[in-house]
């Protein structure tokens, strides 16, 4: 069947060594995607590349400034790039490709990295029948970071033959018979997918904004860092928002967001047309996300151009709808310990 594979797929495409990681753990199978895992092989580069003409270690051996090893932590410098190669290889097969994204809790630490693999003339993306490594790209812009051997910082969702994207006629229909939000018909915005707004109504916290000199954070511990060491909180009534150049904000959404269990989910950005102004880093939602309920879309935004001024309700991000291969028999939620189900303006799992 075409569209998004689910859970069981990637558990037979590692039994058939199409995804090969000897070490592989099943939590790093999602319901409709695989997370990533960083190898030991790391190396600090000059500047970002791609590889459309050769493999991507060839043209490593030209722009590596030092070699690392992480089997022990090693702290990546902000504003440094990385590239790491990732665990897992890939031996695709009929007509599958892919694509990457940051998992959600990379994008909420302002980490920007994207996956490249060899002869590809696009960063994120997995040609159809694709052989060979993957390398992942990593900068991080707001703090000193210390990686190891094993985390996971993005995530692959494979695809049979092509995708099979709603169209917002079909998505208009669809959430006749199963919401995708929480707003009602009349108040709901579909428009080339369902439009986010940002949510600026409270007069309690309605951002974090990260510090400028913080500790360094531990990416493999998880509820142990002290908010006030990286965020600043911002509280305010007037339903604006600066948007200072330079600084990174984490906000939410004011719909509450509901992927069904026959469907994928992609965050893409809104265009505002005024040039770098980014509304998420992080891309994917698994079928189930936000399963009874809603969940709030959490909205990692920054503008390295010029200071941009938000006020409430204004939309700056969609989700585009995506069919599965088959009905998922696993969802997000606490079966599988996800980590945002149900959440509001939630910083990333490492804080306490």
């Amino acid at each position: 069947m075409i569209g998004s594979l689910v859970y069981q797929d990637y558990i037979n495409l590692i039994n058939k060594k199409l995804i090969i990681n000897e070490n592989i753990t099943r939590n790093q199978i999602q319901p409709s995607s695989i997370d990533l895992s960083l190898s030991e092989e790391c190396y600090e580069i000059k500047n970002s590349f791609l590889s459309y003409n050769s493999k991507v270690r060839y043209k490593l051996k030209d722009l590596a400034i030092k070699k690392i090893n992480l089997n022990k932590e090693y702290v990546f410098k902000k504003n440094k790039t990385y590239i790491v190669r990732l665990n897992e290889n890939l031996n695709l097969q009929n007509n599958i490709f892919g694509h990457c994204n940051p998992k959600s809790s990379t994008g909420r630490l302002d980490i920007f990295c994207r996956s490249l693999v060899d002869y590809a003339e696009e960063y994120e993306k997995i040609p159809k029948n694709y052989i060979g490594e993957i390398f992942l790209e990593i900068t991080s812009r707001s703090f000193d970071i210390a990686f190891k051997k094993n985390n996971c910082l993005n995530q692959l969702r494979l695809i049979n033959t092509k995708h099979n994207y709603l169209t917002d006629k079909q998505l208009i229909n669809f959430n006749k018979k199963q919401k995708i939000s929480n707003q009602d018909k009349k108040s709901i915005k579909i428009d080339n997918g369902l439009k986010l707004s940002v949510d600026l109504s409270k007069s309690n916290i309605i951002a974090y904004v990260a510090k400028k000199n913080t500790p360094i954070l531990n990416f493999s511990k998880i509820k142990s860092h002290k908010i006030n060491d990286f965020w600043n909180t911002i509280t305010n009534n007037t339903k604006k928002l600066i948007i200072q150049k330079n600084k990174f904000y984490i906000l939410k959404s004011k719909e509450k967001v509901i992927i069904p269990s026959n469907l994928a989910g992609e965050m893409i950005p809104y265009d505002t047309g005024i040039g770098d102004f980014r509304a998420h880093y992080a891309g994917f939602f698994d079928p189930g996300f936000g399963l009874s309920n809603g969940s709030y879309a959490v909205l990692e935004v920054k503008t390295n151009e010029v200071p941009f001024l938000l006020d409430d309700g204004q939309t700056i991000a969609r989700i585009k709808y995506e069919k599965l291969n088959k009905n998922s028999n696993v969802v997000y939620g606490k079966d599988i310990k996800s980590n945002y189900q149900n959440q509001g303006l939630k910083l990333s799992k490492h804080f306490k």
